[in-house]
């Protein structure tokens, strides 16, 4: 059984910085492919950035490009995501995920972390 389980969430200013951490265990070759996703009260789970394991190919929704970068440290089988240039908008509970593909939707994937609060205020 994977265990996913997420930290580093809290509240910054907008403009601010945080990283999130992910930490897998029980992973087989099977999940090769890791998500983070955000969920804001009254909206859909959204997709934010995905990593394989296996080299290590990335794939960041538009709304983060060029602020969000997603990592991984395979020997530790952990996941980061490196927030920076944050903004009110990214408010929303970080879950971490864990599937076959590098996929966007959320159905793709198997495993669920318990997520992690960001709050950003303006």
């Amino acid at each position: 059984q994977v265990q996913l389980v997420e930290s580093g969430g809290g509240s910054v200013q907008a403009g601010g910085s945080l990283r999130l951490s992910c930490a897998a265990s029980g992973r087989t070759l099977r999940e090769a492919a890791m998500g983070w996703f955000r969920q804001a009260p009254g909206k859909e789970r959204e997709f934010v950035a995905g990593i394989k394991w296996s080299g290590g190919s990335t794939y960041n929704a538009d709304s983060v490009k060029g602020r969000f970068t997603i990592s991984r440290d395979n020997a530790k089988n952990s996941v980061y995501l490196h927030m920076k240039s944050l903004k009110p908008e990214d408010t929303a509970v970080y879950y971490c995920a864990a599937g076959q593909f590098l996929r966007v939707s959320p159905t793709m994937y198997d495993y669920w972390g318990q997520g992690t609060q960001v709050t950003v205020s303006s």
